[in-house]
């Protein structure tokens, strides 16, 4: 299965898939075999980088996709 990122609105990253999440050091975190994982967005998780439902009521983000601007060269 390929790696899908869902942005959720008013709420975290959601990752499926296979993939690995790694630390600045390039330290792998230990996923316990999950092939889900949520990303938190608003900062108020007290499990970071990961989601624990702090958000509600803290964060307002409307998840629409949109293209982004050509590359710069």
């Amino acid at each position: 299965m390929s790696t899908k990122i869902t942005v959720n609105s008013n709420g975290p990253l959601r990752i499926e898939g296979d993939f690995q999440i790694v630390d600045k050091n390039g330290e792998m975190y230990d996923l316990g075999g999950r092939e889900i994982v949520s990303l938190c967005r608003c900062g108020h998780s007290k499990n970071l980088p990961f989601c624990d439902g702090s958000h509600k009521g803290q964060f307002e983000h409307e998840a629409v996709a949109f293209a982004l601007p050509p590359k710069k060269a």
